[in-house]
């Protein structure tokens, strides 16, 4: 196992009506901006919720964060936020309401010109503005860990920050709002979770027994749940179960001891930034391909992973690696998640070659567990996409 540390500060309340008690996190004198998305919160009766454990605080409303969130939105949110004195954040919505309450909680602070460069510099945020969240969508784990990614359309860019300063103060999960998710919110949401658990485990044994069985839980879990939660979105046991899934695939727990990748991730970001697909059908865009492409690299892990999580008993470890790979690909197309770029646009010709040149442009020439991925390597695995 290898060396770590591990601090994570957010305070989870999860359980049925919840929502009421973020009036007893947030300090009495806090000047309150509450960000949401498109919303649906209004019509599922979240709002409502969020305004009554609200109505002895002064709180202001940015509505509009939209899906990826997007930096030009957010710099609106930024102007409200020092024009207004705001003291403290409030997300209700998915990861990309709460990964853009974490820019503005580090830009809020930033004392640079440009808070762009928090993002383009990796600026690490020490220090943000203090904030919670009433999580809608669990998909992406943001409401319990410090990092975000944000869009930017003018450059067709999506890039990571993060920082310990960048940690929910609380977070509260009611599981009762999956019953009002849409089947595709609900397929993204297993779908993300499970390729973030994959980005943390699918690398090369590193004798770290319990964190394995730590991911091979979640992962078993979310192909227990997720055909539940799918068909009867308001069944409450399996939406527990489902939220609490998503929240520990990227709470920090699992990755502490082993090797992480997170090529998947990068690549996969690339797609939405280019394409506009859904974050978590890049996933299942890349991560077939990547597998098989650093297949001798990983085929150890792979063949744990389909002994362990697919019950797969027969063969040798490389048949047992090979089938790991297509099981979690019908995983994926059993939600009817295409797994083919060319399944969501015409236009992919050339796009190997423009994300290798990104990479290079970045300087992100070392990828993968083994930081042996270059951008050469990301070429050929976009095109195994196609």
């Amino acid at each position: 196992m290898l060396d770590f540390e591990y601090k994570n500060p957010t305070k989870i309340i999860f359980g049925k009506g919840k929502i009421k008690n973020i009036a007893k996190e947030i300090p009495a004198d806090s000047k309150v901006l509450l960000l949401y998305g498109g919303g649906s919160i209004k019509n599922n009766g979240i709002y409502e919720q969020v305004k009554e454990a609200l109505k002895d605080f002064q709180f202001l409303e940015f509505g509009g964060i939209p899906a990826n969130p997007e930096y030009e939105v957010l710099l609106q949110a930024l102007k409200v936020i020092k024009e207004e004195n705001i003291t403290y954040l409030l997300a209700v919505g998915g990861g990309s309401v709460i990964d853009g309450t974490k820019f503005l909680s580090s830009a809020a602070l930033y004392e640079g010109r440009n808070p762009w460069d928090i993002l383009t510099k990796s600026i690490r945020t020490e220090k943000g503005m203090p904030f919670g969240t009433v999580l809608t969508i669990p998909a992406t784990g943001s409401e319990m860990n410090s990092g975000a990614v944000i869009t930017r359309a003018e450059t067709q860019e999506k890039l990571g920050m993060g920082g310990p300063g960048l940690f929910p103060e609380f977070s509260v999960l009611d599981p009762q709002v999956v019953s009002s998710l849409p089947e595709r919110q609900l397929v993204n949401g297993i779908t993300d979770a499970y390729t973030h658990v994959l980005e943390q485990y699918m690398t090369y044994p590193a004798g770290a027994f319990l964190q394995d069985r730590f991911s091979e839980s979640i992962m078993q879990t979310l192909i227990e749940v997720g055909p539940r939660v799918i068909k009867d979105p308001s069944d409450y046991e399996a939406a527990s179960n489902f939220m609490w899934c998503c929240t520990m695939a990227l709470n920090g727990l699992i990755q502490k001891g082993v090797p992480t990748d997170w090529a998947v991730h990068s690549m996969g970001h690339e797609l939405t930034a280019l394409f506009g697909i859904d974050h978590a059908r890049t996933l299942a865009i890349v991560a077939p391909s990547h597998y098989r492409y650093n297949f001798e690299a990983k085929k150890a892990k792979l063949a744990q992973y389909a002994e362990r999580v697919w019950d797969v008993k027969e063969g040798t470890l490389e048949e047992k690696a090979v089938i790991a790979i297509q099981k979690t690909e019908e995983f994926f197309q059993s939600m009817d998640i295409k797994t083919k770029l060319s399944d969501y646009t015409e236009s992919y010709e050339g796009t190997a070659q423009t994300i290798a040149k990104r990479f290079t442009a970045r300087g992100w020439t070392r990828l993968g567990e083994h930081k042996a991925l270059a951008p050469s390597d990301v070429e050929k695995i976009i095109e195994m996409s196609y």
